[in-house]
């Protein structure tokens, strides 16, 4: 046999060698199962308050007074909801109005604390400056101080400004959230810089480097700083901010049909399941994408 053909033949032996060996899973059969039947009673667990809120909202009155209380609906009726759209009909503001108001602030909130949230963690994760880490070590301690600790200050602040009674008092402080730019800020490092100056090697921009480079490999994280973003300004009532009827949120006219007594009971159940279904249903359809993004995004230097 030639040289040649030796060569070939131990190339052919080496392509075809397993790259890596497979391990063989540590757990027994009876492992597996215990851990399926887990994770199926923490599905349960998890699902029972969203299944439990939607039987109620489908319960005729009778029902919702039953003693012990009936999981399921008997006879299951749309009335609820119904009722719900009469009442939010006979209100001096119209329901759209309270809808237009609600996706007007969640829309405009989430985009701006997306995009300020993402330049600034981009300058704080790929460039060093002086006061660089000062400044992210008071975004850190930000992030323990609630709404109620800083309710007060960010009043003054907005009154000051003149911004009471408008959408920016609710519009203006969601783009300054701590923690959309610590949840950035930590992705982003993560991204080797070595892509970064490639692309300035070849020309790109500042700004070229951010929106076609950065962003695209951040997506898990600005997915979930949506959906974080969405469900907080969705729920906010603003009653402190906002006294204008015409300007408040579907939360709170929602959450006032809750306090009208026992004869709103089915109302108030039909409220909880409105209001929940827009974050779930975000959530459900981004999932998929984070999940994905994250198992494919994965960079290292």
């Amino acid at each position: 046999m030639s040289k040649r053909n030796k060569k070939e033949e131990l190339i052919q032996k080496e392509y075809h060698k397993p790259l890596i060996r497979r391990r063989k899973p540590n757990r027994s059969v009876g492992g597996d199962v215990a851990l399926y039947i887990f994770l199926t009673l923490m599905a349960v667990i998890m699902a029972f308050p969203i299944v439990f809120a939607v039987a109620n909202a489908l319960k005729p009155l009778d029902e919702l007074f039953k003693n012990p209380p009936r999981f399921l609906a008997l006879h299951p009726t749309l009335h609820n909801f119904s009722d719900l759209f009469v009442t939010m009909g006979k209100s001096w503001v119209t329901f759209t109005r309270y809808l237009f108001n609600t996706i007007f602030i969640t829309a405009v909130g989430t985009a701006g604390h997306l995009i300020f949230a993402s330049m600034g963690a981009f300058v704080l994760s790929k460039y060093e400056f002086p006061g660089s880490r000062g400044f992210f070590k008071i975004v850190t301690t930000a992030i323990m101080f609630t709404g109620y600790v800083t309710g007060i200050p960010n009043y003054i602040l907005l009154s000051k400004l003149g911004w009471i009674d408008t959408y920016w008092a609710i519009i203006i402080p969601a783009f300054a959230s701590p923690m959309g730019l610590f949840l950035m800020k930590q992705f982003m490092e993560n991204l080797p810089m070595s892509l970064v100056e490639a692309a300035k090697i070849d020309g790109a921009s500042e700004w070229k480097v951010f929106s076609s480079i950065v962003m695209p490999n951040v997506k898990p994280a600005w997915m979930t700083l949506i959906i974080f973003s969405v469900q907080g300004l969705w729920n906010q009532t603003a009653s402190t901010v906002i006294f204008s009827e015409e300007k408040k949120m579907l939360p709170f006219a929602m959450r006032q049909i809750q306090g009208g007594g026992i004869a709103r009971t089915g109302q108030a159940a039909a409220v909880t399941v409105v209001l929940m279904v827009v974050p779930i249903a975000l959530f459900v359809f981004s999932q998929t994408q984070i999940l994905e993004t994250m198992a494919s995004s994965g960079m290292k230097d």
